[in-house]
């Protein structure tokens, strides 16, 4: 933005809040602006916000207040665009936790955490339809594709019948041997060759479309974080099935087919081995690890890089799953959203996060691993909300 963008928004801000803080009615300065409602506005507020906390630390508990209720506002404002007014909510109510811990002031730190886990809800039925959405037009874009390929194999047909009678044209010029016939000969074996160039040009096309028909189904990674699937190191429980995990993710219809699969965790225990048939058979690629420090998760990390890495470079990979409850994953979620990515989050019932389940767009619960349950099916839930009565 040039600077007098960024000072008409923050002047723009600032009128906001302080009719907020004044009890005044907000609805019409927002009407009056729709404009500058965008994600900018939402950037802008978490970043004035951060400095204004930082600067001025003894009023930073009175301008969080301020900021929580201008997000209630901006939550529930429906004019202009809904996905974005509640983005500038959830830049608010972030920049607010930023001031209010829950050591603090426990009370402001509870009643963000409920308007952001609501947030994020109503983000996840935003992205839920926008999803709905694309399907459809993907839907509609296979559709032309498959009437696009019959065109081009009936016209690769006809191409084809056309150089077969015009060979067999010549072939019969050429027997009779007559000179007076030479230049039309000529003129024949010309249009065949042209017919030819084009039927070769036909048949790439066909292939090309087959091909880009053929990678749009492949949209799907999975990512197994084994040490939370096994619930730690020490005694890992190794009783759930890696099949029946993945027979869940496949059976969502958010999953054409799956691309890639990566199973993290540190392979040269012992006691992983009863994986290791099991992998091999679904086609998950073991992913090595050595954990230096005890305290620091090397799978998370990794698992993050290379979730990221084909985020940028496989666009055609669009949906993206974390086989982990681990609130850490919440972040890795948020960012892929940014890239227009679906996450789905695949963990145990309870002892999944209850922010990283509010952030994904799905969330398979699976049994706890205990002997009895192994066989047990595995149930879609959607994320579970906590909310004060």
């Amino acid at each position: 933005m040039s600077s007098r963008i960024i000072h008409q928004s923050q002047n723009f801000l600032l009128d906001l809040l302080k009719a907020t803080y004044q009890n005044q009615e907000v609805h019409p300065l927002l009407q009056q602006n729709l404009d500058k409602l965008n994600h900018d506005f939402a950037l802008l507020l978490r970043t004035w916000a951060v400095e204004q906390f930082s600067n001025q630390p003894t009023t930073s508990p009175n301008l969080a207040k301020i900021i929580f209720k201008f997000s209630k506002i901006i939550q529930v404002f429906e004019q202009g665009n809904p996905a974005i007014n509640l983005e500038i909510a959830i830049a608010g109510y972030e920049a607010v936790l930023q001031v209010c811990s829950r050591e603090v002031c426990p009370q402001e730190w509870d009643s963000t955490q409920q308007a952001l886990v609501v947030a994020y809800y109503q983000r996840q039925q935003i992205i839920c339809r926008i999803i709905e959405e694309f399907k459809e037009n993907n839907i509609q874009n296979h559709n032309q594709i498959n009437l696009l390929t019959e065109q081009l194999q009936q016209e690769l047909q006809q191409s084809k019948q056309k150089c077969d009678d015009l060979q067999i044209e010549i072939t019969q010029l050429k027997q009779e041997a007559n000179t007076s016939n030479t230049t039309y000969i000529t003129s024949l074996t010309t249009d065949l060759e042209e017919l030819k160039q084009r039927h070769s040009c036909l048949e790439k096309n066909i292939t090309q479309v087959k091909t880009s028909s053929l990678i749009e189904h492949f949209n799907t990674a999975i990512f197994y974080d084994i040490e939370n699937l096994t619930m730690g190191r020490r005694n890992p429980n190794l009783n759930f099935s890696l099949k029946q995990i993945q027979k869940s993710i496949a059976d969502l219809n958010l999953v054409n087919k799956i691309s890639i699969q990566c199973a993290y965790t540190n392979w040269s225990d012992r006691r992983l081995k009863v994986l290791k048939n099991e992998i091999q058979e679904l086609g998950i690629e073991p992913i090595q690890l050595f954990d230096y420090s005890y305290k620091k998760n090397a799978a998370d990390i990794q698992l993050a890089i290379d979730v990221m890495e084909l985020a940028h470079t496989r666009p055609n990979l669009q949906v993206f799953v974390i086989v982990s409850g681990d609130g850490a994953f919440a972040s890795l979620a948020k960012k892929l959203h940014e890239y227009g990515k679906t996450v789905i989050v695949c963990a145990y019932k309870n002892h999944t996060n209850r922010v990283l389940a509010a952030v994904c767009d799905r969330v398979i619960s699976i049994p706890e691993p205990e002997a009895e349950s192994v066989n047990q099916n595995i149930n879609w839930v959607g994320p579970r909300i906590n909310r004060r009565t």
